[in-house]
């Protein structure tokens, strides 16, 4: 885990092209503000395809939903900006 404790949580599934594009955006915004990032696959674990089937990617900061299907950058940025303790 990063140092000032936010952890980000991608729900996502192989060849899901919105999936792809939450992590490009998600990285992109973990080179301005430190985090940890995981990526969960749903279809490892059959009550996570339940859960989630095809309403991914889903985006948990700090293990609250934050973002579904599309992350906004500009978003996650203030959202990550708001709980780091550089």
């Amino acid at each position: 885990m990063s140092e000032n404790g936010i952890r980000i949580e991608i729900y996502s599934r192989p060849g899901c092209h919105l999936c792809d594009e939450a992590k490009e955006v998600v990285d992109r915004v973990g080179r301005r503000v430190p985090f940890n990032v995981s990526v969960i696959n749903i279809d490892d674990d059959p009550e996570m395809q339940k859960l989630y089937g095809e309403q991914i990617p889903v985006v948990f900061i700090n293990g609250n939903k934050a973002f579904k299907y599309h992350v906004d950058e500009a978003e996650l940025e203030k959202k990550a900006k708001k709980l780091w303790k550089p």
